[in-house]
């Protein structure tokens, strides 16, 4: 029997098709979210799209962004996703396609996936950080997927770092999100040179992002090397009080701006082995990236999946 895994992202849908064993789907496919037809409309023919004729689906697992309880099914804030705050995503799908169907947040989904498949193989406490145009996390403790009460737990994007510090887009001041995400990167460097601060980004037209930051710090713009400097320095604190908190042997970092290599890299191990209260904690500890890149989130839905 098959898996279907759907991973619902602002910008794409993404599913795959995948056998019983193995990681190479039979068959992927994604789409825009948006378009002439509502996005679960849109879900459900991308889901119809993938669907075997030659043998029977076990489960659909869903990785979904944003504020969701995996038990009830129902997503409670989903970002860039119109009409899908109180969703009853599970049952929805459930009552479409008559199948099992699981429902997880993506970056829980992604830790998961690492855990299982991944970089954390062989790893019993683990963590997951996904540093993008937002940031998440998924936690593993005892090889059991932290989602907390009501699957609202590993929001480590949205712990607080600079009380009083740049707004976030949740609508709250000084979360990690704000300071070591691509947007926290870019609305740094923007700023900055509203305040006057020189930069390439003064002449050369380019639009300010963390992909164009990222370039200008390669070829020695100050400016830009601070922004990943202090995206590091915060990022490095939160691994330190995340070891604190669940004294982890791995933590995996992914997402768009750890592509950035160690422009972000090495000002985060600085930060992290000056922040830890005792080198116990990185004892037998690796920080590393993640080796399944783009596709985590969809191992992560496939591990749920196969449970």
């Amino acid at each position: 029997m098959d898996d279907i895994v759907v991973d619902i992202g602002g910008t794409q849908l993404r599913a795959a098709l995948y056998p019983s064993e193995g990681l190479q789907p039979r068959v992927f496919k994604a789409i825009p979210t948006s378009g002439e037809k509502p996005a679960l409309e849109r879900l459900f023919d991308l889901i119809e799209s993938i669907w075997p004729t030659d043998t029977k689906i076990r489960c659909i697992a869903l990785a979904a962004p944003g504020a969701l309880n995996p038990t009830t099914g129902i997503t409670y804030t989903i970002p860039n996703i119109p009409n899908w705050n109180g969703l009853h995503l599970l049952e929805l799908v459930q009552n479409r396609f008559k199948v099992e169907v699981r429902l997880g947040n993506d970056a829980n989904l992604a830790a998961l996936g690492e855990w299982k498949y991944g970089a954390g193989v062989g790893h019993h406490n683990l963590v997951y950080l996904t540093v993008s145009t937002g940031l998440g996390g998924g936690i593993i403790v005892n090889d059991q997927l932290l989602v907390g009460a009501n699957g609202l737990a590993a929001e480590v994007g949205h712990t607080t770092v600079l009380p009083g510090g740049p707004m976030c887009g949740c609508g709250f001041p000084g979360h990690l999100e704000a300071m070591s995400s691509g947007t926290g990167i870019a609305n740094f460097v923007k700023r900055e040179l509203a305040a006057g601060r020189q930069s390439v980004f003064c002449s050369n037209g380019e639009p300010v992002e963390a992909r164009t930051i990222a370039v200008a710090a390669k070829e020695g713009d100050e400016l830009s090397i601070e922004a990943f400097n202090q995206a590091g320095e915060f990022l490095g604190r939160a691994i330190a009080d995340l070891l604190h908190l669940f004294n982890p042997t791995i933590v995996i970092l992914g997402g768009s701006v750890i592509k950035a290599g160690e422009l972000i890299l090495a000002p985060t191990r600085r930060s992290l082995n000056a922040s830890v209260i005792s080198p116990s904690y990185l004892e037998g500890f690796t920080l590393t990236t993640t080796n399944l890149g783009d596709k985590v989130v969809l191992v992560g839905a496939l591990a749920l999946a196969r449970g």
